[in-house]
This record gives C-alpha cells, sequence and structure tokens, in this order.
C-alpha cells in the first residue's frame, strides 16, 4: 500500500470512527468530537503510539477515564496498520503497529521513490514564499542568508504537502539606500579614471565600501570610458543594480535557490497601485493628515523633536494610517509632509497584490527587525477588508558568524564580512543549507566556520550524508555481486530493522507538521535523529558477510533500498545534496 498520511492523522481517523460506533451503540453519549490528540509515548514498552482522549472526554460523559478508553478500544475499526489496541490506566489507548505491515511498507517507500510522503494538504491550493528579497546593494552575506535558506526550505515542504507553490523575490530599486550606492560607485569611478574627487570617510554611512565596487567601476569603464563623467548618480545605480542583480542570482543558484517571480517595488508606483492604496484606506476611513498623530503626542515619535524646532507654520501636515484602531501602539505615517511615501505604504499595497492573485497562504521570510513593521502591513490589510489570516511571517534571528571561538564581524557598508559565495569555498553548499537551517528561526543562531569544514561525524552534515552514501555502497556491492533483491522475503527482517522502519515512516509526520506549523528546522532535527539511528545499526545488521544467508541477503538489502530512498527525500527537502561517495 501507498501511505498518503501520517500515522498519527490514520490513527485518530480510527479513535473518531470508534467514538461514533459506541454512540450510535449506545455505548457512550453523543457529544460533539473534541481534537483528538495521537503521539508516541515516552517509553517503548507503552507502544508506538497513545491518545489521551479518554481523559478529556471524562466530564462530558461522566465516566471514569479507563471505562470510556475501554469503550473505544471495542468499537475501534479493524486496520492492517494496527497490531494492538490497548486501553490502559488511567485512561489511555496504546497503539502497537502491525510487524508485518511495518515489512510490507519497505515497497511502499521504494515504489514512492522521489515522491516518498506526498501529502494531500494543499491539494488544489496555491502558495506564495517571499524570501531573501535583499535590495541589491551588496553580495549575500550570513546575515541574509539564513532567510534565503529557511525560505527555500519551507517552499519544498510545502511542495511536498501538496501546494502549488511559487518562489517570491520583492526588490526595492530606488530610495535613499540605493542613491547612496549610485553615489558610492561614481566615486569610485571617477577615483578609477584619476579626477580629483574626495573619498568618504569610514565613518560615513552614506557610503558604501565594499571591494566589489571598485571592480564594477573598471568594469564599467571598459564599458563606457569616461563618458559618464558629468553624469549624476542614476546611471551608477543602474548599472551597480544590474550587477549586483546578476551576483546575487548566481550566488543563489550554488545553493540551488531559485525564484519565479522578482518583483519590483516600482511597479507599484507605475501601476497606480500605492495610490490607490491610499484612497482606499482613506475611503474606508483610516486615512487622516495631521502634523502630528491624534490623541496624546508620543514622547518617542520620530517626529516629535522636529515638531518643537519649528514653527507650527512651517511643518508641513502628514498623512496618517488609523492603526490604533487595529490594536496598535500608535497611529503610523503614510505620507510624510514633504510627499514621500514612507515604507508603511508600498508595503501595504503589495501585501494586497499578492491576495489579489489569489494565493491560498502567503509565507513572509523577514528580519527580526520588522516585527512591528509586519503586524501594521496587516492592520494595513484588514482596513482594506482583505484576509489578513492568509499572511503567515517567519521572523528570522540574527546569526553570528564564529571562527576560531570568535565572532567574524559583518557589514553590507563597510564590505568587512563573509559573503555567502566565501562560506561556500570554504565548506560547502550542503554544510551552510544545513546549518542555517538546523535551529528554530526565533533563535539566534552561530554559524561555525571550523565545524562547518571538518569531514567527521562531529559535522552534521558529513554524518547525514555518510549514511546515504553507505546505503548507496552496500548497493553498488549488491549490483558488482549480481545479487538482487527480487523476491525479497521481508519476513526475515529484525526488531532492529524494524525499529528503523518506524522512524523512516516518520517523515510522513515531520513533513505535515513542518507545513503546518511553518518550522522547517522540524525537518533538520529528523534527519540529524534517522541517521544517529542509522550508523549504529548499520554496524551490526549486514548484508554482505561470512554467514549471512543468501534470503537474509536480499531482505536486507530491499531494506538498506528504502533506507536510502528515505534519507534521498528527507535531504533534498533541505535542499541539500546526495554523494554516492565520500
Amino acid at each position: 500500500m501507498i501511505i498518503l498520511k501520517p500515522l498519527p492523522k490514520q490513527h485518530v481517523l480510527l479513535i473518531e470512527q470508534a467514538i461514533r460506533a459506541a454512540q450510535a451503540a449506545g455505548d457512550l453519549a453523543d457529544f460533539e468530537l473534541p481534537a483528538i490528540e495521537v503521539k508516541p509515548p515516552k517509553k517503548a514498552e507503552q507502544g508506538d503510539y497513545y491518545t489521551p482522549i479518554a481523559m478529556s472526554l471524562a466530564k462530558v460523559v461522566g465516566a471514569k477515564p479507563l471505562d470510556i478508553a475501554q469503550t473505544i478500544a471495542k468499537h475501534l475499526p479493524q486496520a492492517d496498520f494496527v497490531g494492538s489496541a490497548e486501553a490502559v490506566a488511567p485512561g489511555f489507548i496504546n497503539f502497537r503497529l502491525n510487524e508485518d505491515w511495518l515489512r510490507q511498507q519497505i515497497d511502499s517507500i521504494i515504489a514512492q521513490g522521489d515522491d516518498l510522503f506526498q501529502l494531500d494538504l494543499g491539494t488544489g491550493k496555491r502558495a506564495q514564499v517571499e524570501f531573501v528579497s535583499a535590495n541589491p546593494t551588496g553580495p549575500l552575506h550570513i546575515g541574509r542568508s539564513r532567510g534565503a535558506i529557511v525560505g527555500d526550505t519551507i517552499a519544498r515542504i510545502l511542495k511536498a504537502a501538496g501546494y502549488n507553490v511559487e518562489r517570491e523575490y520583492y526588490f526595492n530599486n530606488a530610495g535613499v539606500q540605493m542613491v547612496n550606492l549610485g553615489n558610492s560607485l561614481r566615486i569610485r569611478y571617477l577615483k578609477a579614471l584619476n579626477y580629483p574627487v574626495e573619498m568618504p570617510s569610514d565613518d560615513d554611512t552614506t557610503f558604501y565600501q565594499g571591494a566589489y565596487l571598485i571592480d564594477f567601476a573598471n568594469e564599467l569603464i571598459a564599458e563606457k570610458g569616461d563618458s559618464l563623467v558629468e553624469e549624476d548618480w542614476q546611471p551608477f545605480k543602474e548599472y551597480a543594480e544590474n550587477k549586483m542583480f546578476d551576483i546575487i542570482k548566481a550566488t543563489l543558484k550554488r545553493i540551488e535557490i531559485h525564484h519565479d517571480v522578482f518583483f519590483n517595488e516600482d511597479s507599484l508606483y507605475s501601476s497606480g497601485a500605492v495610490w490607490k492604496t491610499l484612497a482606499d484606506l482613506d475611503k474606508n476611513g483610516f486615512v487622516y493628515e495631521a502634523i502630528a498623530p491624534e490623541g496624546e503626542e508620543d514622547e518617542n515619535d520620530p517626529h516629535a523633536n522636529e515638531r518643537r524646532r519649528k514653527p507650527q507654520g512651517e511643518m508641513k501636515p502628514a498623512k496618517w494610517f488609523r492603526s490604533t484602531q487595529f490594536g496598535d501602539a500608535k497611529d503610523r505615517v503614510l505620507i510624510k509632509g514633504d510627499g514621500n511615501p514612507t515604507y508603511t505604504l508600498p508595503d501595504i499595497a503589495y501585501h494586497a497584490n499578492k491576495i489579489e492573485r489569489g494565493f491560498d497562504l502567503l509565507v513572509n521570510i523577514l528580519g527580526a527587525d520588522h516585527y512591528v513593521q509586519h503586524q501594521v502591513v496587516k492592520y494595513g490589510v484588514q482596513a482594506l477588508e482583505l484576509d489578513a489570516l492568509k499572511i503567515n511571517v517567519i521572523l528570522i534571528q540574527l546569526v553570528r558568524a564564529v571562527r576560531d571561538g570568535k565572532e567574524v564581524k559583518m557589514s553590507t557598508r563597510r564590505g568587512d564580512y563573509d559573503t555567502l559565495d566565501d562560506l561556500i569555498d570554504q565548506t560547502s553548499a550542503d554544510a551552510v543549507r544545513y546549518i542555517l537551517l538546523a535551529r528554530n528561526a526565533n533563535s539566534h543562531l552561530d554559524f561555525d566556520l571550523d565545524l562547518a569544514v571538518k569531514q567527521s561525524n562531529d559535522n552534521p552534515v558529513y554524518y547525514m550524508q555518510y549514511a546515504y552514501v553507505r546505503c548507496a555502497g552496500i548497493l553498488r556491492e549488491a549490483a558488482a555481486r549480481n545479487v538482487t533483491d527480487d523476491g525479497a522475503d521481508l519476513s526475515l527482517l529484525g526488531a532492529d530493522e524494524l525499529n528503523m522502519i518506524r522512524k523512516l515512516l516518520e517523515l510522513a509526520e515531520q513533513i505535515e507538521r513542518a507545513a503546518v506549523e511553518l518550522t522547517p528546522h522540524s525537518i533538520a532535527f529528523y534527519a540529524l535523529e534517522l541517521a544517529n539511528l542509522f550508523h549504529p545499526m548499520y554496524d551490526h545488521v549486514r548484508v554482505f558477510g561470512d554467514g549471512i544467508p543468501a534470503d537474509v541477503m536480499k531482505a536486507r538489502l530491499r531494506f538498506y533500498r528504502a533506507v536510502q530512498t528515505t534519507f534521498r527525500r528527507t535531504l533534498r527537502l533541505m535542499g541539500m545534496s546526495t554523494p554516492e561517495r565520500m
């Protein structure tokens, strides 16, 4: 049989059927079915799964939990995956998987291949994952790269859960940062041509000091000569933007990341979407024009000091969003007194655009410093009477690069950081992907550059991939010996193999949980647990060797083929490679 649903969910369906059957028989009173929890017990002797449902029904039914558990167990329908179901004190039902059924799953795993545990959770639904979204002011470094890995892995998991997934990169090629980038390249260009130009100081926060701009300047001279000497920042900004985007895309390709859509913020202005959003917010009663926000002046308002310094007549009113009506701490400026929008207005317009494109699920991967902004954007979407519940935000905490036990400082402007390309060159794409994924995005992360380059079991990347390599080695040796697993008698597999099969089947549950909770790091945890179970087992469950009967050899060969299939699926969900040799 082909597994379509995680085992806990299959047990839940049985329990629901049993409760309804007990109610129909008059053994249980009628009541609305509550959420049913099924999970592995802490002790192996208690079975493979258990449910505490009877404990939560005691008050509703007016009976002892153990009596309720026994009643439910009596009405459980037959299922080929259940070996036994036992009601135990004080009111649990313990399930044990059918061992013959477990062995049969080896063939199911092999048959599914690269689509192993493809779920139907998102069938017929569209999901969009927006990630990276870094402005093209410099190469990607570790801090930006964590969001790239998390976003891409979420996209892979959602696809495995059945969603039609679209990856999007939102970029801003306007604004002060891009003007600064253009001016920085212009200075480098003039200096390379030996024109008199004053170099900004190291403390000048408007000047990008990365060496990449020196390279850009030389390349620009090779293409244009000195024809741009009299130009302002604009053509330099356009040149730097295009060059940097080419670099960013090439870097992302090295770690198997691609985007289906590159959405330009400027298109929101050219299409009129920004101004339509402002008009719609105004029409719905959420915009007002004033020098100060409505209500008592907030001492933390960044414009308060300016208002105090200037006479009231010199201040120009801004346009404010009444975000406090949705629970915000204060109203937010949409249009400044000089007529220019803040980041808030185009951000709201962008998310309205996303929803209007018909996605059922929206996932935004943002830096932790966007906490307030993403909430304000949701308030804006609500004010537009759109479904803000579709928007799911994952905030990425800071990454600290560590080498020789010391932090490696990073700064896009100063250029004194390890780029993602540097990290890949020093370690590997697989190491970068796994280390940046292996902790919850909500936690700060130390990227240990020393550990990432180790070729030993201390390195979790090496340890996991080595398990796959060992399986590949078994299959190569079988081919060399002309041994096949055709007609393998899987009943010859023992307890160690059955425990491993249980862990293989858990991947379906992990995919579902990661898709529902948007927790891609759980796949990384599972992968390491799988490797931790595999290597000790491999040492004494051999396919080839003296005294191993031919029929046992065939059974174990087929078993390892299923194990390899599961490792391949797990590694690919994380965007990692599956080397045949190491």
